[in-house]
């Protein structure tokens, strides 16, 4: 019996929508028969490599669009379709859920703009016969957290700079860490307005990648999630016209904060996924491994371990599904409950691998048994979409912020 949800038909955020459960379904489908077998090769290949023929299978079935509203030719599903795709394909490896995570953030901006005219544009381009991918460029080499914290905004350092010439901007600096930079047609881009200290005048900008002054930089040799690329931004005075600019000038910081308490959801399903592979695949071995006589499952200090482990799993998708759905439901997107579902789900995700891995002993550390890709990228939701220490400011400021204080 696997960890999967089948069986989550109570009240209220539980009930999911027969669309939703369709798509669950779909999404395995794709996992069992495209990302499965190509896990091992993908995580093995040089660090710069990267699958398009996966991408056009998960485009096929829907992944680039889910979120889009049907009237640009998406499937309208919102972030509780796009988190419960995300765990079901991080299930088998997070670095592909995080492909179609990074493009499903870099279309945030747009779809957050409420206009039609910039929707228009670059929504139904997702629903074309090629796969499309988009990506989110906020983090800059020593601008990371200042760009996710208000207060901290006019301390950010050399932050991409944001010039008005006429009818368009000139965008110039460096983003860094940048998922899909490499392979997206266009980024959602912050730039601070120039004359702004730090980030102040944070702006976003949705750039075409080949603009005349677009550089994508070396992609990064990541530990884990090796199959999404990661990789530099840079501008040199890139125009990019004023009908490209998201909620007007200044508001880069608010559609920042919209977009990632959206976002952070879907990453708490990511750490969900994770934990969940890691867990089916110890589960497995303690049914097959015999000590003492009897399968490994029957010792009560393992079975401890198995059932604290997937008690975990399961609280950690209740808080996604919340989250997620409360993030559908209210406008704007709420801080608290993303914020505590990513919190839980990062750290379910790095203890449940580890206590798998240590399950399996010598076995979980050999690259055969594929344990030990489980245990490397658990660690990497802790980096994006905000930190543990990040989040729990957010968390902290809600819960003080309800006193009325």
């Amino acid at each position: 019996m696997s960890t999967s949800p089948d069986s989550l038909l109570p009240v209220d955020f539980l009930t999911e929508p027969l669309s939703i459960q369709e798509l669950r379904q779909q999404v395995r489908e794709f996992v069992d028969k495209d990302v499965r077998p190509r896990v091992a090769e993908n995580d093995r290949a040089a660090f710069d490599d990267f699958d398009w023929e996966l991408v056009r299978k998960g485009h096929e079935a829907g992944l680039l669009r889910l979120v889009i509203p049907k009237e640009y030719g998406g499937l309208g599903l919102g972030v509780l379709g796009v988190a419960v795709a995300l765990e079901e394909i991080a299930a088998a490896c997070a670095g592909t859920a995080l492909i179609f995570g990074a493009t499903l953030l870099g279309q945030a901006p747009v779809l957050l703009s409420s206009d039609p005219q910039l929707q228009s544009r670059f929504l139904p381009q997702f629903s074309g016969d090629d796969p499309v991918l988009a990506c989110n460029a906020i983090t800059e080499d020593q601008a990371g957290c200042d760009l996710l914290i208000p207060e901290y905004a006019e301390h950010a350092a050399d932050v991409v700079q944001a010039r008005r010439d006429g009818d368009s901007y000139l965008l110039t600096g460096r983003k860094r860490f940048i998922t899909n930079a490499k392979v997206a047609q266009f980024g959602s881009v912050y730039a601070n307005l120039e004359g702004h200290p730090g980030a102040t005048g944070l702006t976003a900008f949705i750039v075409p990648l080949d603009s005349p002054g677009v550089t994508r930089g070396p992609v990064a040799d990541k530990m884990g999630y090796r199959s999404c690329l990661g990789s530099e931004l840079v501008f040199e005075n890139v125009r990019v016209p004023v009908e490209n600019v998201v909620g007007g000038e200044g508001n880069g910081m608010l559609i920042n904060i919209q977009q990632m308490n959206m976002a952070r959801a879907t990453v708490a399903a990511i750490s969900t996924g994770i934990a969940r592979g890691a867990f089916d695949i110890a589960k497995e071995w303690c049914a097959d491994r015999v000590q003492g006589g009897v399968p490994l499952h029957k010792h009560q200090f393992t079975a401890r371990k198995l059932a604290e482990m997937t008690s975990k799993i399961e609280a950690s998708r209740l808080m996604y599904l919340k989250a997620a759905q409360t993030a559908d439901s209210e406008i704007p997107a709420p801080v608290y409950e993303p914020a505590t579902a990513k919190l839980f789900a990062d750290r379910v995700a790095i203890d449940v691998a580890q206590e798998a891995m240590s399950l399996m002993g010598a076995r979980g550390y050999l690259r055969e048994y594929g344990m030990e890709k489980f245990v490397r990228e658990s660690f990497g939701a802790r980096i994006y979409e905000g930190t543990p220490e990040v989040l729990a400011l957010a968390i902290t400021e809600s819960l003080y912020a309800e006193d009325d204080f």
